[in-house]
């Protein structure tokens, strides 16, 4: 027997062990074809090892880092099943249990047959920088958003809804389709503005432009969008043509701290991730210093639970700061308690705060699966390696928000002043059907139009009882 011969034969006796004491239901397939079990099904929920340098490298760096590698090179993947259906299959043995009756002469042996041998290749990740947070400088920041944003619009068209809105939608039903979804968002974030026609609107880190149309369509506002992605203000300003909205809507490529002007409504939608938190003042007193006096401001972003102290909070788990480094470089995320300390500090009046964890969970879920019904055009589009990275990425944001481990928060707040706000007593008027603007079709609450025919997605299961969020089918609890 070769050396190959027995490594391939120890890992085979290791794997089969290993899952038996941790009762798995999920096997795998082995670099020559093997299967572990041996009676393993086709079809059935599998991880596949391409090569023995997989198990080398994990056996000298075992890390999340290098799993990303291995994963962004296709040398580990899944058959039969999503990554949903692997983080399903939860050890039902605790880990100290397992250590206790694992065969200890069998792992020293298996790993040292492997310690030695070529852990292979390619290594795709490995020339991205290390991670940290980002400077606050507008060069800085224009590259990070490059590094995620300017991929390709046709990449994004694959998976985003027909506006190519990129943050949270709003389920008014958790089966509503991504279209849905996402016009209701909108139109609930335009709801909150209280915007009305003749008002100006700031909307910072616009993305593709779809907040900013959508308001001058519906609500007669003449809105200015800003971002650092070249690729979205081409969208965005080509959209503008097609809906003859020149006169009212205006992109550009621009950072955010050096916007002038003065505005009625200012919408900062999914851009504090990005700004980094030791640069949080340049954006709240940016924001303070182009909103009009008794203007309103909504501020939407990701957050992470807050810790003991500030020092805790800053410290990064190994997962975000793998998600920081290949998906979103220079992003660090909040705590709500501290987004509205920063309002206050600033000089706002908070008005609003509500957590929309469970339909960023949603969202996530419904990329992830058109994503993953369109691999073979992503991977044409993109190539194999940010296709990949890209289906992980949205798994990995979908079950943190069903985990409750981030959360997503819309805060509505304006410049602190003496005497009244200026807002309704209540929130009624956000969820009351509205008439039409001159020119625009009327929008109530979930009156989205039909949506375009999309790839097929895990659909939700709806209870009875209508307010309880549900569990979708085939999602992690």
């Amino acid at each position: 027997m070769t050396a190959a011969a027995r490594r391939l034969d120890s890992f085979r006796r290791l794997l089969a062990h290993a899952r038996e004491r941790l009762a798995l239901d999920v096997g795998f397939v082995l670099w020559d074809g093997s299967r572990v079990p041996a009676d393993l099904a086709d079809g059935a929920l599998a991880v596949r090892l391409a090569d023995e340098g997989v198990v080398a490298a994990m056996v000298r760096r075992p890390n999340l880092e290098t799993l990303a590698n291995l994963w962004a090179a296709g040398r580990i993947a899944l058959t039969g099943g999503t990554l949903f259906d692997l983080v399903r299959q939860r050890p039902k043995v605790r880990t100290k249990d397992f250590l206790k009756t694992l065969d200890k002469r069998l792992t020293l042996e298996t790993v040292r047959r492997f310690l030695f041998v070529s852990r292979g290749g390619p290594w795709p990740l490995e020339a991205q920088p290390s991670e940290r947070p980002s400077s606050g400088a507008p060069s800085e920041n224009k590259q990070n958003i490059a590094y995620h944003y300017d991929v390709s619009n046709a990449f994004y068209a694959l998976w985003l809804d027909r506006e190519m809105v990129y943050t949270c939608g709003y389920c008014t039903d958790w089966d509503n389709d991504i279209d849905t979804l996402q016009r209701d968002k909108l139109e609930h974030i335009c709801r909150k503005l209280r915007l009305k026609p003749g008002d100006t609107l700031l909307d910072v880190g616009c993305g593709w432009g779809a907040l900013s149309c959508y308001a001058a369509e519906h609500y007669g506002v003449t809105a200015h969008g800003v971002t650092l992605s070249e690729q979205q203000v081409a969208f965005a300003q080509e959209k503008i043509r097609r809906l003859g909205l020149e006169d009212r809507v205006r992109i550009e490529l621009r950072d955010y701290s050096t916007v002038d002007g003065q505005y009625d409504k200012v919408a900062a939608i999914g851009i504090q991730e990005h700004i980094g938190i030791d640069n949080y003042p340049t954006y709240y007193d940016t924001v303070q210093r182009v909103l009009k006096p008794g203007g309103l401001f909504l501020h939407h972003a990701i957050t992470r639970p807050a810790k003991r102290d500030d020092r805790s909070f800053r410290r990064k788990r190994p997962e975000f700061a793998l998600l920081t480094k290949y998906i979103f470089p220079g992003g660090e995320l909040d705590h709500i308690g501290n987004t509205v300390t920063m309002l206050e500090r600033h000089g706002f009046e908070v008005h609003d705060v509500e957590q929309l964890r469970e339909h960023y969970w949603h969202t996530c879920r419904l990329w992830h699966d058109r994503l993953l019904a369109n691999e073979a055009a992503a991977v044409a589009e993109v190539g194999a390696v940010k296709t990949r990275m890209w289906i992980a990425y949205l798994a990995a944001c979908a079950i943190a928000f069903e985990r409750n481990t981030v959360g997503l928060y819309q805060t509505v707040a304006s410049k602190r002043r003496r005497g009244p706000a200026g807002l309704p007593p209540t929130r009624a008027d956000l969820y009351r059907d509205r008439p039409a603007i001159a020119g625009a079709p009327a929008v109530g609450t979930s009156a989205a139009p039909a949506p375009a025919e999309a790839p097929a997605t895990t659909s939700p299961r709806a209870r009875p009882e209508v307010p309880t969020p549900v569990r979708p089918r085939g999602r992690t609890r």
